[in-house]
């Protein structure tokens, strides 16, 4: 399956065993740890980040990300098992 056979170039959502996924949110996800881990971000960033991976991680389930990859970082993988 190609990208747009899923969201064409004019639709930025799907739903997803009943939860709407933005287009955007696997890609916000990876950026959103990234920025939690950076040591180099101030506090308030790595908070946001850590709100926005918790907003994220029903969609991506939703999607079944999580039934084929799993996080080689075990504090991801602990976020996300606890959430």
């Amino acid at each position: 399956m190609q990208a747009q056979q899923l969201l064409s170039d004019t639709q930025n959502t799907i739903e997803a065993n009943g939860i709407t996924v933005r287009k955007g949110s696997v890609g916000a996800f990876l950026i959103s740890w990234r920025t939690l881990q950076d040591t180099a971000s101030d506090a308030a960033t790595r908070q946001q980040a850590e709100q926005d991976l918790h907003t994220l991680l029903p969609a991506l389930r939703a999607l079944g990300l999580f039934d084929v990859f799993s996080a080689r970082d075990p504090a991801l993988q602990a976020l996300i098992d606890a959430a």
